[in-house]
């Protein structure tokens, strides 16, 4: 990048983007051992930062994102787009390519 980014803020998702920021898997079992780093899989969940303002369809109406800032998603383990702040990573996908909207338990 030309410029460098001083926060995530400055970062606005054009279109049908989402930017996420992938959830760091747990390095140590319920029991309380440690895991080394090679053994702890690389978890496919992610916390939505902020999203676009949607796609258009062939008429030119705005489809809207099918989540917001704030959501808990299933992200694939591959592919987006990679976007680093300062020692931050966080990616870019489109909306279509989400797996999955977590919801929160509700009892």
């Amino acid at each position: 990048m030309a410029t460098s980014l001083r926060s995530i803020k400055a970062l606005a998702p054009l279109l049908d983007r989402v930017l996420v920021q992938r959830i760091k898997a747990e390095a140590k079992t319920s029991s309380g051992i440690f895991l080394p780093e090679s053994t702890v899989e690389k978890l496919s969940e992610a916390r939505v930062l902020a999203v676009g303002p949607g796609g258009l369809d062939k008429d030119g109406k705005r489809i809207e994102v099918s989540v917001k800032a704030g959501d808990r998603v299933l992200i694939p383990p591959y592919g987006g787009s990679p976007v680093k702040v300062g020692d931050e990573e966080y990616t870019l996908f489109r909306d279509h390519e989400l797996l999955a909207k977590i919801n929160e338990a509700t009892n």
